[in-house]
């Protein structure tokens, strides 16, 4: 059975523009979600020594510092507070002494971790210019491995993958922080590498069949390359279905990141850069 996916390129427009729009508008009224790494603060793993001294009660006893608590397991438990804008070393550590006093001896430390408002800044820039490095690095591989259409229509959906990504972590509310970066890079690089495999099967199609209307080469090329499409997609998402599942809280928005960017990789890799294509004539492209 041959899908025909060019029959709902008009719809793949409204979707794709709907998709980029809500994405835009999060990003500029909501923002990203910015984890320590970034914003600076405090963050411990902690172990109750008593049943009876629940989250909910360490919640209650660090109330003047807004913490955030989140569980990571049946025994541990993940603090997270924020620092005051320029904080020094010494309110840093005045902070974390704050913190242990009023816990006192009822919870074991696992992890303290404190990241500085001048570090934070620091690692936003870092995280920035590698984004945009990556970005620049992968348009130059585009450019120079296609021409004409092929070019465009890689071009639009790295900056689609791009927009789609941020936009992700803004509307779900995950963490913004370094694994964020890495999971945006890895998630795009898996796009491309989705897009060029594609593209060259189109290619190998337009120089067979000569007269088959460019829509029907397009179809024939996804649908030879389909089970192979979504046989590595699905096994890379159980993979990241066992991370979710038994990897803990700290893998947790790692996993439900990285699963939409190959959905949204291979998704762009059917409509986007093909529906793109489709308006070039590629059988006049030179390589």
């Amino acid at each position: 059975m041959t899908l025909h996916f060019m029959k709902y390129r008009k719809l793949s427009y409204w979707i794709s523009g709907a998709l980029v729009l809500l994405s835009i508008l999060s990003l500029s009224i909501k923002g990203l979600n910015y984890g320590i790494d970034f914003a600076g603060g405090i963050s411990m793993e902690v172990t109750s020594n008593s049943p009876d001294y629940t989250v909910d009660k360490m919640r209650h006893d660090l109330a003047a510092f807004s913490p955030e608590l989140q569980s990571v397991d049946e025994k541990s438990i993940l603090i997270r507070v924020g620092l005051p804008k320029g904080a020094t070393d010494a309110e840093q550590n005045a902070r974390v002494r704050e913190i242990k006093d009023i816990l006192g001896n009822r919870v074991e430390y696992a992890q303290v971790q404190i990241v500085g408002p001048k570090i934070g800044g620091e690692l936003v820039r870092g995280g920035i210019l590698a984004v945009l490095v990556s970005f620049v690095l992968m348009a130059v591989y585009i450019w120079i491995r296609y021409r004409g259409g092929y070019a465009v229509g890689s071009f639009v959906s790295l900056v689609f993958d791009f927009i789609l990504m941020f936009g992700f972590f803004s509307v779900m509310g995950l963490e913004f922080n370094q694994t964020a970066i890495a999971v945006i890079l890895m998630g795009v690089g898996y796009s491309i590498n989705d897009k060029v495999v594609n593209y060259d099967r189109i290619d190998e199609n337009v120089k067979k069949y000569h007269k088959m209307p460019m829509d029907d080469v397009i179809d024939l090329s996804v649908n030879e390359m389909l089970s192979r499409t979504l046989m590595t997609s699905i096994t890379t998402m159980l993979a990241l279905l066992g991370l979710f599942v038994f990897g803990g809280l700290a893998l947790r928005d790692f996993a439900i990141a990285m699963t939409f960017s190959i959905v949204m990789g291979t998704l762009t890799s059917m409509y986007i850069s093909n529906v793109i294509l489709y308006h070039f004539n590629i059988r006049e492209t030179q390589y």
